[in-house]
């Protein structure tokens, strides 16, 4: 249980001034900045000029708009006056996900709608928390800071770079951190692209898994062919790519590709032990986000384990042949599959390709050839250090803007990817991850939302997160 409400000065401030966020967060909204189709080019770039400009206002002295063979991203700096200050680097983007199938939308994608949910106010539109929410929020935490400390600069120096190009597997990040590297230096990145369990439950992630992707073609005739002149008597690509498929995972719910675990990090029993922490109703989650009937993977292991933890493979797509109305009688020539798999620590992804390959190989039938593409790059897994004093900072700063003791706060990890191991790997800097999303944020669905009491836990906790890395000895 939480401790009594304890008044502080940054939670004052927010709370005093929560709409100049909402105000903020709704103009940034109604811009479509759609990062992975082309036509919205001109909505992304008027994105990050609106962040430009909204950071100028804010008061950070130094404000750029980093252009790149894609999207632009948005660069900050405002100094500490103490030259010995740690620099934290805020991660965040600034494009968003398609809004199909639109006629799912309970309100239109881009005009911001409040609306009144059973944990308390709501703000429905594409990027309300992921991420234009999650960066919104540091715009308030940042005068919080200052107002509560007196200070005329931040405690520590902080730097923000806001990425255009997420949504759409961030393809020149790598090169813009290594171009900027100087200018990006830092002793601590803060990731704001992440969330907590639950509006009550104060949490803090530590860790998000790899990505790495495959796309099979399977040829078989070099024609379709009739079905009644041919058929049962040459092969089917499509029977063949059905069985392979099935194939994707034995009777344990594991990945029978050659070698895929062979570099896994096995959980050690206090990563199970802190995860188990994290409470969690199944049957919920199944009503809710999951909208499924059954829970279902890697044996041995709990849903959270699975969904955080543990490396996996999904089919994202099938297609081949006729699939108009009616029929046509026919053997396709070619069958399509693409895969994702999500990676856990010590797993590469320049690793899976290969591994594809050969399983693709091994259990390839007679008259069909494969052709398999699996693009360069992906993403690694990424991890924050549990016992660092940096965690400690991140940890105490969470738990004033929840009124409760650091040592409450839980651990969870993230599902998803992103390109937080770039920003590992390049600045060789410790990540942190500080958002505000919750699970059920509907995020990359029709009526994405965000609870507006989460803005407010954000904002102030990036107020208090300011004061608390000051102290911390990199």
């Amino acid at each position: 249980m939480s401790s009594p409400e304890r008044d502080n000065a940054e939670r004052t401030y927010v709370l005093a001034h929560l709409d100049d966020l909402h105000a903020d967060l709704d103009a940034w909204l109604r811009i479509p900045s759609i990062s992975a189709d082309p036509t919205y080019a001109p909505e992304v770039a008027a994105s990050a000029t609106w962040l430009a400009e909204a950071l100028r206002r804010t008061g950070f002295p130094t404000v750029e708009i980093w252009p790149t063979p894609g999207a632009p991203a948005v660069f900050a700096e405002w100094p500490s006056d103490d030259a010995a200050a740690p620099v934290a680097l805020v991660y965040g983007h600034h494009d968003v996900q398609p809004v199909d199938p639109l006629d799912l939308w309970e309100h239109p994608p881009f005009e911001p709608t409040r609306v009144d949910g059973p944990d308390g106010p709501e703000l429905h539109a594409r990027g309300a928390i992921d991420d234009k929410g999650n960066v919104a929020f540091h715009l308030l935490g940042m005068r919080a800071h200052l107002a509560a400390t007196g200070r005329d600069a931040p405690a520590v120096t902080v730097k923000l770079l806001i990425e255009g190009e997420e949504e759409s597997g961030s393809p020149h990040f790598a090169a813009l951190l290594k171009e900027k590297a100087d200018r990006l230096a830092c002793d601590v990145v803060v990731v704001s692209d992440t969330g907590m369990a639950a509006p009550d439950v104060p949490s803090a992630v530590t860790a998000m898994r790899g990505l790495a992707d495959a796309e099979i073609t399977l040829r078989g005739p070099a024609v379709d062919l009739h079905s009644g002149s041919f058929g049962g008597a040459v092969p089917n690509p499509l029977h063949a790519m059905a069985k392979l498929l099935a194939g994707l995972h034995d009777e344990q719910g594991r990945v029978t590709l050659p070698g895929f675990y062979d570099k896994v990090r096995p959980l050690s029993d206090r990563e199970r032990e802190l995860m188990g922490r994290v409470p969690f109703d199944e049957q919920a989650w199944l009503a809710g986000p999951a909208a499924s009937r059954v829970a279902t993977g890697e044996e041995g292991f709990t849903t959270l384990e699975r969904t955080g933890a543990r490396p996996t493979a999904e089919v994202n797509g099938m297609w081949g042949g006729y699939t108009g109305p009616g029929h046509k009688t026919i053997i396709p020539a070619e069958a399509h599959a693409k895969l994702t798999f999500r990676l856990v620590a010590d797993q590469r992804p320049e690793d899976v390709g290969a591994q594809v390959r050969a399983w693709v190989e091994a259990n390839l039938p007679a008259g069909i050839e494969a052709d398999v593409h699996t693009p360069p790059g992906g993403v690694a897994p990424c991890a924050s250090d549990l016992d660092s004093p940096a965690m400690d900072a991140l940890l105490r700063a969470i738990a004033q803007a929840f009124d409760t003791d650091a040592d409450r706060v839980l651990f969870t990890r993230e599902g998803g990817s992103g390109p937080e191991a770039d920003l590992v790997e390049v600045l060789g800097a410790p990540l942190l991850f500080l958002g505000a999303g919750l699970p059920t944020d509907r995020i990359h669905s029709p009526n994405e939302r965000v609870l507006l009491s989460m803005l407010t836990r954000g904002a102030e906790a990036a107020a208090h997160l300011w004061r608390e890395l000051a102290s911390v000895r990199f």
